[in-house]
């Protein structure tokens, strides 16, 4: 006989999951870090089974897809040079193009899924599976998709939490909703070019919106204020955490954590 497994099971996972406080019919944002999970029984796919188990029938896992682009620098040029440097792009395609690969292996194994469903949107785009995904992401705002009718604003009024497994401390989606929030002036803008499928031919689109990639202010350089934001509210006692599989974990209620970042960028980006 060989030596004993080390893969956890998704039983096991979803055990951790429930001590953690993920309660049936739980509208979750997950961000996890599979190597810090550690080994699973069926990989990538074992860990978003255990989380759909957790949170049973009734609920809902969500995840930021982003989309591969490999023509993304094509978007630090000036405007009018864009159109021209995209007429070879391989264009978006909600059905088939990957997920952004920053996003992680697990957003790319949930999005290839039987039963997920993905927003059509070359930026703000989302992955969900359960109850309420259709009303999650069936509409995702074409400009401004983190504001206003977004998955994001949807996860905060349906009284959604945020499932952090392991990601690094700078990666929390919602935070974009509160940058969105915040009533801040002279926020920081981006217009895009994409070059998109449709099912007659590939066209260009423009997506105007606050700048996510470069936060919406400039900040202290070499630091992410996403990652003080979230640091400043665990330290505040307000997630619930724990261990899921080998990782340190937290379940924070996202309309809390929004709140807390909109009062944060309030008193430190101005």
């Amino acid at each position: 006989m060989g030596p004993p497994s080390r893969e956890r099971s998704v039983q096991r996972i979803a055990r951790d999951l429930r001590a953690l406080g993920v309660e049936a019919g739980a509208l979750l944002m997950v961000h996890a870090s599979l190597r810090s999970v550690g080994p699973v029984v069926g990989g990538a796919d074992g860990v978003i089974q255990a989380i759909l188990d957790a949170a049973g029938p009734g609920g809902t896992m969500l995840m930021v897809l982003g989309a591969r682009d490999d023509h993304a620098w094509v978007n630090e040029r000036p405007e009018p040079e864009r159109a021209g440097l995209l007429v070879d792009a391989e264009p978006f395609d909600a059905r088939t193009t990957p997920a952004d690969p920053e996003v992680g292996m697990l957003a790319e194994v949930f999005r290839q899924r039987p039963g997920t469903l993905v927003s059509d949107h070359p930026e703000g785009r989302f992955a969900a599976a359960g109850a309420l995904a259709a009303e999650l992401v069936s509409e995702v705002p074409w400009d401004d998709y983190f504001g206003a009718g977004s998955p994001l604003e949807a996860l905060v009024k349906q009284g959604g939490q945020v499932l952090r497994l392991g990601a690094d401390l700078d990666t929390t989606t919602a935070l974009h909703h509160a940058e969105w929030l915040c009533p801040i002036p002279d926020k920081r803008r981006a217009r895009r070019h994409r070059h998109q499928a449709t099912p007659h031919r590939p066209r260009l689109r423009l997506v105007d919106t606050q700048d996510d990639n470069h936060r919406i202010r400039p900040y202290t350089p070499g630091r992410d204020f996403f990652a003080d934001i979230l640091t400043d509210y665990l330290e505040a006692g307000r997630a619930q955490t724990g261990i899921v599989g080998a990782a340190a974990s937290e379940l924070i209620d996202a309309a809390d954590l929004v709140q807390f970042g909109v009062t944060w960028m309030t008193e430190h980006l101005q």
